[in-house]
């Protein structure tokens, strides 16, 4: 028995001609500058076309270039990032724009090995871009590749092992064009967004259906196989808004090795199911052992739920009075770890112009709005 050629001989010309008329016209597909392309791909990890599209163009206003970039305070990225999340993304290119800087002359290198070599650069986002930059014949395989291609082959095993993403990076491989390699791996995602979606995807406008054995068979609903979904494990917190007597607050920046590293926040402690009375000297022990300050705990002031990886996290906002303790400096994280901590007294105004985890930046906003009374009302709008 004969099988036919793969990949088809009419797959890129059929995708490439359904790109050139239905992709959509984002800010990043304007040119083919590899600083634009290497931002846009490193925002895009794990968030949506919509989310980015403002983020990215606030970015190249504040640093236009690589020069630009590398030159600016880590503070200055972070805070432009707040808001996408998976902040390590940002620290990690503001260290790969001081190594361009220092390294290629602020030139992004078109050189593999050299894209490989920078900070937060895997195997993929090195294809996405030299091969749109520089149109070199590089493979990318990302989530919207991998349903794709594993539809496009009828690949039944695990795409997300190893054996599964070998697989498939081989084909990923095999079906780059001879030229148009960066248009091609575009259409692919642009393809796999759009119209080869997780459910219900739209078969009768995709221009590969007649090549697909996944839609010639019905099996749409079980390739590629689903994600093993992670444990979600329920965790209970309190942010401690502490003032002293000239207004100012206490903010800790978030160390090395954490989950928000580089950001501030208001002091967080982890609770158990602590009420009343037993809640109040939970915080006033947290604040003394792991900030270094005696504090009167205040009222409740809002209640958050936010989800981060595999947590769930109830995160509960009160009030506190400085009593006496430190000024400044640093403290080391409580609970057992050993991590290192920036701690400052800020006014409204200070804390505006920092870097702040989301829920911290909804903390500042609720004061700012409504000043220390009204916790009622700030406890309903935050829920």
């Amino acid at each position: 028995m004969t099988h036919p050629p793969f990949p088809p001989p009419s797959l890129s010309r059929r995708l490439l001609a359904w790109y050139r008329r239905a992709a959509r016209p984002l800010p990043w597909r304007a040119d083919r500058d590899p600083y634009r392309v290497w931002i846009s791909e490193i925002m895009l990890q794990q968030t949506q076309v919509a989310t980015v599209e403002a983020y990215f163009e606030r970015f190249m206003v504040a640093f236009p270039t690589v020069g630009d970039l590398a030159a600016a305070d880590e503070s200055e990225v972070l805070r432009l990032w707040e808001g996408l999340g998976y902040y390590r993304r940002a620290r990690q290119l503001h260290l790969a724009a001081r190594q361009i800087a220092s390294e290629h002359d602020g030139r992004f290198p078109d050189d593999g090995e050299a894209v490989r070599g920078l900070p937060g650069i895997g195997r993929y986002t090195a294809g996405a871009i030299l091969s749109i930059a520089f149109d070199r014949r590089e493979p990318i395989l990302e989530a919207n590749t991998v349903r794709l291609l594993s539809r496009l082959v009828a690949f039944r095993g695990n795409p997300h092992d190893a054996a599964g993403q070998k697989h498939l990076w081989q084909v990923a491989e095999e079906i780059l064009p001879r030229k148009s390699v960066g248009e091609f791996n575009q259409a692919l995602m642009e393809l796999g967004s759009q119209l080869c979606t997780p459910r219900d995807p739209a078969c009768d406008g995709c221009p590969l259906r007649m090549l697909c054995p996944t839609f010639a068979g019905g099996l749409q609903a079980v390739i590629p196989r689903a994600k093993v979904k992670p444990r979600i494990e329920a965790v209970r917190q309190a942010a401690v808004v502490v003032r002293r007597a000239d207004r100012r607050v206490l903010l800790m920046q978030h160390g090395e090795g954490e989950r928000w590293a580089g950001l501030w926040d208001f002091p967080r402690i982890e609770l158990g199911d602590e009420r009343g009375a037993a809640l109040g000297r939970r915080i006033g022990d947290a604040m003394r052992d792991e900030f270094a300050v005696n504090v009167a705990p205040g009222e409740h002031l809002a209640t958050m739920r936010h989800s981060v990886t595999r947590f769930r996290i109830t995160l509960e906002c009160y009030a506190a009075e400085c009593v006496d303790g430190r000024k400044a400096g640093k403290v080391n994280g409580g609970n057992g770890r050993t991590v290192e901590r920036r701690v400052r007294w800020c006014a409204a105004a200070e804390v505006e112009k920092l870097p702040l985890n989301t829920t911290g930046r909804k903390i500042s906003r609720l004061l700012l709005t409504t000043g220390r009374n009204g916790a009622g009302e700030n406890a309903r709008r935050a829920r």
